[in-house]
């Protein structure tokens, strides 16, 4: 039976950090509950005082996600609106239209570009 003998994946030493992240949080987190006791706060709202912390944060980090959401829905709004915009060109193309001598293909000035015989008007 043959041993494996490669190193950890990423997602073992990705695990690993994040662990050791956590555990640093709660041994700050404990430290300054202890430190609110020592000063009189009773534990209980120490800890009421540190999830408030965390909910503000929390409301924090959400409005500017929500803020950053809407400038990037903004931008891509106004690069397909600039993709898809009917830009005038310099040299202007015939329209299909009803102009003065009926239906026809009309050159932007009004002058009418296809042959027109208004005797075959019925």
């Amino acid at each position: 039976m043959a041993t494996r003998s490669r190193s950890p994946r990423r997602a073992y030493w990705l695990g690993r950090v994040v662990r050791r992240a956590w555990q640093g949080y709660e041994r700050v987190e404990r430290r300054v509950i202890g430190r609110l006791a020592a000063k009189g706060w009773p534990v209980g709202g120490a800890r009421a005082l540190l999830w408030i912390a965390k909910l503000g944060v929390l409301a924090i980090l959400l409005y500017a996600a929500v803020w950053m959401a809407f400038v990037l829905i903004l931008v891509v709004a106004c690069l397909w609106m600039v993709a898809h915009a009917d830009l005038e060109q310099d040299d202007p193309q015939p329209k299909w239209r009803d102009g003065l001598l009926g239906f026809g293909l009309y050159h932007p000035d009004g002058s009418r570009i296809d042959p027109h015989d208004p005797d075959e008007e019925v």
